[in-house]
């Protein structure tokens, strides 16, 4: 086979000169022999004599640092590690003009041997790509992921592997760096109870953005939280790779579980309760719920009552107490004790006092009623009343005390005035409620009119009246005069 003659210096030199990347060639006593304008280029230089005469001069003129910022001693530099025969395949190189503490550019570099005669090196050449761009870039995006309070992972899609967990992430799981690191993410199987884990592996694996879903992420401990949890691919650091970013729903989770258990609880005290409940909906006043109480009250099932509106049921009897009701409730939120007659299913009556309170239930505004029965009492108490009224009747024979407490027993809701009338104005009292005027009971006892009218202003006082009309009903409340209450 013929042979190829060697390449000289000048032709490493023309071939340095065409190359995107830079190249500064030594020798192996650590003389810088040149390098092409790309190297000097990413060096801030326009000309070769800048970079120094030797390894020494570079490094007297040039402060080096590793990609995390620590400074490099000289014998760390890439060209004295060069010079050294170790080999660095690719190694990332923070770079500044000596003095200053802040670093211009970053480079990534490795080395290349080359020898003419297959002997000892002849030539060393130290290949530099710039990579400040993408370097700023990383250091942006670890700052932000680091600093991010969301849980987040960084999956290599070459492998599916995790690269980098934020503290975050590892809050929120328990695991450590060191246990998730260069892991695989679906042989950890980090996420589990996903609702097509097909698709969603299908995306990961090609890179493609992964929709929000929900997914039960595994913790260290070996139990699980529901989280929710989205995948975008990035380029930021230096090889494809996809963010997945979560978002922690076990309190929410647990606050729902406890809410329905909650209501679960409520559901059933609403059953169980005495007295008649019935919840309807605000916006259009239709039963929601009805309890066992309710249905025995009114004789309406939940399946008949529900949907339906309080009058499509015919409950309310006659429409001012319902329009009353209606308007307390608008007017204040609530109604107290208020009194109304329902009608059950089969007409009769229903005598009842109605509270009701606005309440909230699913988000939905509704009204909470609750229906006391007291049809008994109102009979009972309509029964005294007639019972009284018969006594009453003639009750000659019965002392004023009392008839009194009679009168007062027939109306309890009537506070009975003082009645500590002397003899006098009690005939006189008599007599007014057998209609006689002044002038004719003047006549009729030998008095004087002024007299008269002095005995009857002392009656309204006593009785609590301020005209003759209510003495009058006062006395034959108390069967005074001929026509008797």
């Amino acid at each position: 086979m013929p042979s190829h003659p060697a390449p000289g210096l000048r032709h490493l030199e023309q071939l340095m000169a065409q190359l995107m990347d830079g190249v500064i060639l030594l020798d192996p006593t650590g003389t810088i022999l040149g390098a092409n304008p790309a190297a000097l280029r990413m060096h801030g230089l326009d000309d070769a004599a800048e970079l120094g005469s030797t390894a020494e001069d570079y490094a007297g003129r040039f402060s080096l640092r590793a990609a995390d910022g620590r400074p490099l001693r000289h014998r760390d530099y890439p060209l004295f590690r060069l010079l050294a025969g170790e080999p660095f395949p690719d190694e990332i190189v923070q770079v500044a003009p000596a003095g200053e503490d802040e670093a211009r550019w970053v480079h990534q570099v490795r080395d290349v041997i080359m020898d003419e005669d297959g002997g000892e090196a002849d030539y060393l050449a130290l290949v530099i790509s710039d990579i400040s761009a993408r370097f700023d870039a990383e250091t942006r995006f670890n700052a932000m992921f680091q600093a991010n309070p969301a849980p987040a992972l960084v999956l290599g899609l070459a492998d599916l592997r995790i690269a980098r967990a934020n503290p975050g992430f590892l809050a929120l799981t328990g695991f450590t760096e060191k246990q998730l690191h260069d892991r695989s993410l679906f042989a950890l199987d980090l996420l589990g109870g996903l609702a097509d884990p097909a698709d969603v592996r299908r995306r990961i694996a090609a890179g493609e953005i992964v929709p929000q879903a929900e997914a039960d992420l595994l913790v260290a401990d070996g139990s699980r939280r529901l989280v929710l949890f989205a995948g975008q691919p990035i380029d930021v650091t230096g090889e494809d790779a996809l963010l997945l970013t979560f978002a922690d729903l076990e309190p929410r989770h647990r606050a729902e579980q406890a809410l329905a258990a909650s209501e679960r609880h409520l559901v059933a005290v609403f059953e169980m309760a005495p007295v008649a409940m019935a919840i309807t909906r605000d916006a259009d006043r239709r039963i929601f719920r009805v309890n066992a109480a309710f249905r025995d009250l009114t004789g309406h099932d939940a399946a008949a009552a529900t949907a339906h509106t309080f009058d499509q049921l015919g409950l309310w009897d006659g429409d001012i107490p319902r329009a009353a009701l209606d308007a307390a409730i608008v007017d204040r939120g609530r109604l107290r004790a208020g009194e109304a007659r329902l009608r059950r299913r089969d007409g009769g009556p229903i005598d009842c006092l109605v509270a009701a309170e606005t309440i909230d239930v699913d988000g939905a505004a509704c009204i909470l009623w609750a229906f006391e029965d007291v049809t008994e009492r109102r009979r009972t108490e309509t029964e005294l009343a007639g019972a009284i009224d018969e006594v009453m009747k003639d009750a000659s024979w019965l002392s004023r005390s009392i008839l009194d407490k009679l009168a007062t027993l027939r109306r309890p809701q009537t506070q009975a005035p003082p009645s500590d009338l002397t003899p006098r104005e009690r005939e006189i009292l008599d007599l007014i409620c057998d209609d006689l005027d002044d002038a004719a009971i003047a006549a009729r006892l030998g008095l004087s009119r002024n007299t008269v009218r002095n005995h009857v202003a002392n009656i309204y006082a006593k009785t609590g009246v301020n005209r003759r009309s209510g003495a009058v009903v006062w006395g034959r409340e108390r069967g005074m005069g001929s026509r008797r209450a």
